[in-house]
């Protein structure tokens, strides 16, 4: 018995929950952070909407994190985008068209130090 080839668009399809997508780009967020997050501040977050479509799916993401002070704010942010957008397709094959980083809080490294009695 002779088994016909299968055109790959007709073997099924692979679906990738929402909610493993926003864990890719949260830990990508950290990994582009590499020891810029605050020592007492909260791990980056994500929130995503998956298009799904006829081809390529796509993931329209959101990152929510917390820098020290003072750093370099605008490269940071782009060092997120620029780290999850890579991360995201690569992981989840989906195509990102806009990451967007919204940063919660800044801290001060002088006041943690002030905190625990160590001023400058």
């Amino acid at each position: 018995m002779t088994v016909a080839a299968i055109e790959p668009g007709e073997r099924g399809a692979t679906r990738i929950a929402d909610r493993v997508v926003a864990k890719i780009a949260a830990r990508a967020a950290r990994e582009a952070l590499r020891g810029g997050v605050p020592e007492d501040g909260a791990a980056p977050s994500a929130t995503v909407t998956v298009h799904r479509g006829g081809g390529r799916s796509s993931a329209r993401i959101r990152i929510s994190l917390e820098l020290d002070h003072p750093c370099d704010i605008g490269g940071q942010c782009g060092a997120v985008r620029r780290q999850v957008t890579r991360r995201v397709e690569e992981l989840a094959g989906m195509h990102v068209p806009e990451v967007s980083v919204q940063v919660e809080r800044l801290h001060s490294a002088r006041a943690r130090a002030a905190a625990q009695g160590r001023t400058r």
